[in-house]
């Protein structure tokens, strides 16, 4: 493979900007553009040693750098790697990789590092993608389930349940396939036993899917109201900005206002809209249209009704389109005389939050509330999880197979009928960690990665 480049610190000025190259000739590569103060040559050094020099671009000194070299295997990739820091403006680093490039090496494709570390067996792809997951982690929670994931919690789980299957698939190949060889058949229950544990360990890996979706990706959050209910003082209570206008007036905010806020150790991806109601002002009545869009696509619904107010037809429009949703319903201003019957909310909502957004009462039994409806509250950061779609969909076509062939073994069909389901099952897990996978598949997952990892 040929030797690659990328700056692997963020396009933005830091303190510090790093360089990664990777590949057969990595050290050749940098030799040619690094000069070090004590003049040893970079391929002269053992791994996990550094120098210090000045790197050159068509002989003209760009930067001084550090360049840390790591010798294959034990490096990220599982190729020869260096890695050189620079001072971390923009420039100066794009200055450091083109003089890289300029030296031989191209110009590294998204996750180009991570997928020869796949390659090359350092890592499996549930370890790869969790790499993205750590990433992007915006909570403890996410980073802790991510960093577990990483540690090997989801591919030991796998394994284990696929070395279970093969243990089966091959007593029933060999039974099958040697019938003149008096291999002992196995009892039904012994088959049984083992489909049953696998599809209840894979049945416990999905329902624990969503939950954990929503706290590694962060929900979108739509909270909505009629006007004037304190939509936009919820929204500045949970962002701790004063993102939207807060006034008396009704219809102040037209638009919607979108912030993101960590509540209860979940990403809430937040969007203050337009109080709901009917309206003659042309530009209201667009916000209003977008609101109603936010609703119909938010995973979670935050209602705000006013305590202080009874219930109008306008709030009541709400119901329909809170069915069937993760929706709390909050009523807000309880620092005010309560004029709202609530007993009609018991009955439509899961949840119902009394706080004062003004006064910064209930945020607590809210964040409380937030946990328990998407499930949440009960995560288990230290067990392993399905990190995406592609998992998932792995996951739940190995459950298909594996009841399938307990259907198949139930109905008296012959044994080769049952290994075909097995075989199937197996398939589906070893496509997820990555033993089986196909290029294409390797190349989709490995695309989302940014450059540099």
């Amino acid at each position: 493979m040929s030797t690659i480049a990328a700056i692997s610190t963020g396009q933005a000025a830091g303190g510090i900007g790093i360089v990664r190259i990777s590949g057969e000739n990595a050290l050749n590569v940098a030799d040619r553009i690094f000069k070090s103060v004590s003049g040893l040559k970079l391929k002269e050094l053992s791994g996990y040693r550094a120098a210090l020099g000045t790197v050159f671009l068509e002989e003209k000194p760009v930067d001084e750098a550090i360049a840390t070299v790591f010798r294959a295997p034990k490096s990220y990739t599982g190729e020869d790697v260096v890695e050189l820091s620079c001072h971390g403006g923009l420039y100066v680093t794009r200055q450091v990789l083109r003089a890289a490039l300029s030296a031989g090496a191209v110009a590294a494709e998204p996750g180009e590092f991570t997928k020869r570390a796949f390659l090359n067996g350092k890592m499996d792809l549930t370890k790869a993608e969790a790499v993205m997951s750590i990433i992007s982690a915006q909570g403890e929670q996410a980073k802790a389930a991510a960093l577990g994931t990483l540690d090997g919690l989801l591919y030991r789980k796998i394994s284990g349940i696929s070395g279970e299957l093969k243990g089966l698939a091959a007593s029933l190949a060999a039974w099958v396939d040697y019938p003149d060889e008096e291999i002992e058949d196995l009892p039904d229950d012994k088959i049984l036993s083992v489909l049953e544990n696998a599809a209840s360990s894979l049945s416990d890996l999905i329902a624990r899917f969503d939950s954990g979706r929503a706290v590694l990706e962060g929900v979108d959050t739509a909270i909505v109201g009629k006007p004037n209910v304190g939509k936009s003082t919820l929204m500045n209570l949970l962002t701790g900005t004063e993102k939207s206008i807060v006034t008396e007036i009704a219809g102040t905010t037209r638009d919607i206002v979108e912030e993101t806020a960590v509540v209860g150790g979940v990403v809430l991806r937040l969007c203050d809209t337009a109080g709901l109601r009917e309206t003659d002002d042309k530009v209201e009545s667009i916000g209003v249209a977008r609101a109603k869009q936010k609703l119909e696509t938010a995973t979670l619904i935050l209602a705000v009704f006013d305590a202080s107010a009874p219930l109008e037809e306008q709030d009541k429009a709400l119901f329909p389109l809170c069915k069937e949703k993760h929706a709390i319903a909050i009523v807000n201003k309880t620092d005010l005389p309560t004029k709202l019957d609530t007993n009609i909310l018991d009955t439509v909502f899961n949840k119902v939050v009394y706080i004062s957004a003004k006064e910064n009462n209930g945020l607590q039994s809210l964040e409380q509330a937030i946990a328990e409806v998407l499930g949440t509250a009960a995560f288990d950061s230290s067990a392993a999880t399905l990190m995406n779609e592609r998992q998932l969909a792995c996951c739940s076509a190995a459950l298909d197979a594996v009841n399938e062939a307990h259907d198949a073994l139930a109905s008296g069909v012959t044994r080769d009928a049952v290994q075909v389901c097995v075989d199937s099952a197996i398939e589906s897990l070893d496509t997820l960690t990555g033993e089986r996978a196909t290029e294409s598949v390797v190349n989709e997952i490995f695309s989302r990665f940014c450059v540099g990892k």
